[in-house]
């Protein structure tokens, strides 16, 4: 227990320190985005986090409750991801568009090469997690632009994970913030 609430201590100085890191956006789309948020996620945004991690094949998205024993946000928090996850697996990113609009960074590209992509759900003692990968460099970049997107406009709730070396050439990572390390 006190590990995990050093552990998110961590997270929530880092993400305070490097907020210029991944630009947020603008104060008023930060509040439009938790509002449609609030009818999309079952869990209460201001006791979670989200988490992504960009990895050379993907990325890791990630979301904890602060309070480690708090059993009804974990179970929130697993129940919408592993919905999510299924829906991922078939090119379903509605949720996601009536959170963050249509022309989200990724989303088309990722809903039209949901086939060779690779969702895989995982819980976490403290949540849950969604692992996207793919092979080819075009899914790889879409999943990354997804993650600073969803970085972007849940900047209040949200913090990104350690860079990654990409073996792909598509784009450069900017600064990233550490992520929540796997126990």
């Amino acid at each position: 227990m006190k590990k995990n609430n050093l552990i998110l201590g961590m997270l929530l100085t880092a993400a305070a320190a490097s907020a210029q890191a991944q630009p947020s956006a603008d104060a008023e789309r930060l509040d439009a985005v938790a509002e449609r948020g609030r009818h999309v996620m079952p869990f209460h945004l201001e006791k979670t986090l989200h988490v992504f991690n960009k990895t050379p094949h993907g990325g890791i998205q990630q979301v904890i409750a602060k309070d480690a024993g708090d059993a009804e946000q974990i179970a929130l928090i697993r129940r919408h991801l592993l919905d999510i996850g299924q829906g991922f697996k078939q090119g379903d990113f509605s949720r996601q568009r009536r959170i963050h609009g249509d022309d989200m960074p990724g989303v088309a590209e990722l809903a039209a090469g949901y086939a060779k992509l690779h969702f895989d759900y995982r819980e976490l003692p403290n949540g849950a997690e969604i692992e996207y990968s793919a092979e080819e460099s075009s899914l790889i970049d879409a999943i990354h632009r997804y993650f600073n997107a969803q970085l972007s406009d849940h900047a209040r709730h949200a913090v990104g994970g350690k860079p990654e070396q990409c073996r792909h050439k598509m784009h450069r990572h900017g600064a990233m913030r550490p992520s929540l390390p796997k126990e």
